[in-house]
């Protein structure tokens, strides 16, 4: 069969390894497989649909230093996810039985017990069988914690496998940044990880959720996941109707050509690739210093780190050598042999002709080379899809009123002694940038208080946004950005009495809105609440540090980080507190339903923002952060057609909010068994989100923060050349077509 497209050149920084215990992983794992039912008789795979398959040979590159028994243990576990990927296939994908499959699924989790004492429930199939064999044999050397994020990882990997279903029954492609979200789970490369733990060394409880490991893990995923999607995409999308797989992805998104998408897709594998060295390099060892990690905690945190990057290259040989995938024409890798180089058996990942190839040079190149305050001349607003009807509150004028007085009263219109980034703001401006009129629109219902509550707190969020670029990155100082931080993160203790004496008017502020807003909140919710305060801190400091680099993100890294400089966890928590006594449980908003409803409002909203702040942004403030700029960067192409990309994926996460409340929403409360009190709960919250999106649009279409009158000029007719935080930007209209 003639191939769909060229294999691209893939970027291979790190060289492979065999681990010498292959034979015996090979013999012991054929063993296995048969004695637990997957071979002969199963339905799904013979002696010789594993022997090509060859998962002892994936194990051997991608953990080449472990002793013989724990290669024998995770080549089990491979074995084991990839014959419950092709059972899953042949039993209800193939036969589109979503009640099968639910009831299915749902019974895998009781093989995972935290407690071994728990014991297990009789199997019925060898995937039931297995999974009780390797979780018993795996869990005795881990943590509790890792137990807990092992135990989410192999559920999400299982769980999820009904999205795709979903999906493949109404012939649905997702969108770019819905696919990263769901493939990391249904992808696997998160348990990967997981068990490279197992392996290597498990991480410190107390940063096993910190961003710098998190980005390496999610980084690691979705190199992983994209360079099996580009070897796959025969297999899974001709023959299997698969249509989770980033080639197909960007295929349909972009309206290329086959073999475009996979360039595109192999750009992004690179991409992602230079994120993970980049948060290794210079995040990793700002992580041991800021937690003061002793030896033996950094020692596992850098093998960990360690164990991640021989599983890429290990990986990328393997699918070079297995019968599972399109691998005939790939160019085959070519290593340099120098004495400081290592040589002989399993040691050809390690191309020097990726690591130079100027596809790769040109995009690392591009990420730090951008010339800030480039002029752009006008913005492009385009006609923005917004299905929901914008409704106003009646305490719009009290809300506007009391929030200028607020900040008055703060000391956020005045400049503070000794600290010259303070004069950002004045009453004229803030009146124009009038916030009390997005949260008329956020909240309709609320009352006159609670209106002006959410004033203040948008009030305070933009200062803060527009507070860390002049005081910080202008000065390149990240140690005084993080100082700030910290005390501004002391300001919103979950217990009151804690909180310090307030020595600015940003600190004094927060720790005035943090009080009346927990007031009445239980310790749990106010630390939920605290949790997205942090993250909204921590993201300003990350743009800074981005800014003093002179770096333009990775576009998934960008997306993500967005959410929390933005403020989209904050306000919707803020959301959420309106449904609580309707019954619904916590788990509902920690499901992946949820979550996606959630990143697909989010996304489209700092689309808007970053499609109405192009100009301000990258013209006169010299920022790095905004999704066209990232977008042209990325793509390397002008800014008509990063803003058409931008249009598209706003309405397709927009779209996909819709799909998610049509479709999805009402499997989640059947799933769950909902009453009629949590289930209006529910939909009242959707209705919020649908509010929140509207009020953002319509904010962004009357304040004067994106005005091109207001650009270039500060009240008082001074030049925005003397004021480099200049705000607003132009607001020209034109239709796009797509």
């Amino acid at each position: 069969m003639t191939q769909p497209f060229q294999l691209p050149d893939f970027y291979v920084p790190y060289p492979a390894r065999l681990n010498p215990h292959l034979e015996d992983a090979r013999a012991h794992t054929k063993r296995w497989a048969r004695d637990f039912g997957m071979l002969e008789g199963s339905g799904v795979w013979e002696e010789s649909d594993l022997d090509s398959h060859d998962y002892a040979l994936l194990c051997a590159y991608t953990h080449p230093d472990c002793d013989s028994e724990a290669l024998s243990l995770v080549t089990d576990w491979y074995v084991w996810v990839f014959f419950f990927d092709d059972h899953f296939l042949e039993m209800y994908k193939r036969t589109q039985d979503r009640t099968g499959a639910k009831e299915y699924l749902d019974r895998l989790a009781a093989f995972m017990p935290m407690d071994l004492a728990e014991g297990f429930p009789e199997p019925t199939n060898p995937v039931e069988a297995g999974l009780a064999d390797l979780w018993a044999r795996t869990v005795p050397a881990m943590s509790m914690d890792w137990r807990e994020r092992f135990s989410e990882s192999t559920r999400n990997l299982l769980n999820e496998s009904m999205w795709e279903l979903a999906n493949i029954n109404i012939g649905r492609v997702a969108n770019p940044l819905e696919y990263i979200e769901m493939r990391r789970k249904v992808g696997g490369a998160p348990w990967s990880a997981g068990l490279i733990e197992y392996v290597s060394a498990e991480v410190p409880a107390r940063v096993a959720h910190s961003r710098p490991l998190g980005v390496l893990r999610d980084a690691f995923s979705d190199a992983v996941h994209i360079r099996n999607d580009i070897f796959s995409y025969q297999r899974e999308v001709a023959d299997e109707g698969e249509l989770s797989n980033a080639v197909l992805v960007l295929e349909t998104f972009l309206g290329c050509t086959t073999q475009e998408a996979a360039d595109a897709a192999n750009d992004l594998l690179t991409s992602r690739l230079h994120q993970f060295e980049q948060t290794a390099l210079s995040e990793l060892p700002q992580l041991i210093a800021d937690h003061a990690l002793n030896p033996a905690e950094i020692a596992a945190v850098l093998a960990y780190a360690k164990g991640l990057q021989d599983w890429q290259s290990g990986g990328h040989e393997w699918h070079m050598a297995s019968s599972r995938y399109m691998n005939e024409e790939a160019r085959p890798t070519a290593p340099l042999t120098l004495p400081f180089l290592p040589s002989g058996v399993g040691t050809t990942s390690l191309d020097l002709r990726s690591i130079l190839a100027p596809r790769a040079l040109d995009l690392r190149r591009r990420s730090f080379t951008h010339v800030p305050f480039e002029p752009t001349g006008p913005s492009v607003i385009p006609d923005v899809y917004m299905p929901f009807k914008l409704s106003l509150s009646p305490h719009y004028a009290y809300a506007r009123e009391g929030s200028v007085a607020w900040s008055r009263d703060m000391g956020l219109l005045d400049a503070q002694p000794g600290d010259p980034g303070s004069a950002i703001w004045n009453e004229q401006k803030l009146r124009g940038y009038d916030f009390a009129l997005c949260s008329a629109g956020l909240d309709p219902d609320a009352t006159r208080e609670a209106l002006l509550l959410n004033a203040c707190w948008l009030t305070w969020g933009t200062y803060g946004d527009d507070y860390y670029p002049v005081a910080f990155a202008q000065a390149k100082n990240l140690p005084a950005a993080k100082a700030t931080t910290a005390r501004l993160v002391a300001m919103i203790p979950v217990d009151h009495a804690e909180q310090p004496t307030p020595l600015t008017a940003m600190e004094r502020s927060l720790g005035d809105l943090w009080v009346r807003t927990t007031r009445d909140m239980t310790p749990g919710v106010r630390s939920e609440f605290r949790t997205t305060l942090v993250n909204m801190l921590a993201s300003w400091v990350w743009e800074v540090e981005n800014q003093i680099l002179g770096r333009i993100p990775d576009p998934v890294d960008y997306a993500e980080m967005r959410r929390h400089t933005f403020g989209s966890h904050l306000t919707m928590y803020l959301c959420r507190l309106g449904q609580a006594g309707r019954g619904i449980p916590d788990e509902i908003y920690a499901s992946g339903t949820i979550r996606s409803l959630e990143s697909a409002a989010a996304d489209a909203a700092c689309l808007i923002n970053d499609v109405f702040s192009y100009q301000k942004e990258v013209e006169v403030e010299g920022e790095v952060h905004n999704y066209v700029l990232v977008t042209r960067n990325f793509f390397d192409i002008g800014y008509p057609q990063a803003l058409h990309i931008c249009h598209s994926l706003m309405t397709q996460r927009m779209e996909e909010f819709e799909h998610i409340v049509a479709n999805q929403l009402p499997l989640l409360y059947d799933d769950w068994k909902l009453d009629g009190k949590a289930r209006a709960g529910l939909d009242a919250y959707v209705v919020e989100l649908q509010d929140w999106l509207a009020a953002i649009l319509n904010w962004h279409q009357r304040t004067i923060r994106y005005r091109e009158e207001d650009l270039h000029r500060l009240p008082g007719g001074l030049s925005a050349g003397v004021w480099s935080s200049g705000f607003g930007m132009s607001a020209t209209r034109v239709s796009l077509p797509g």
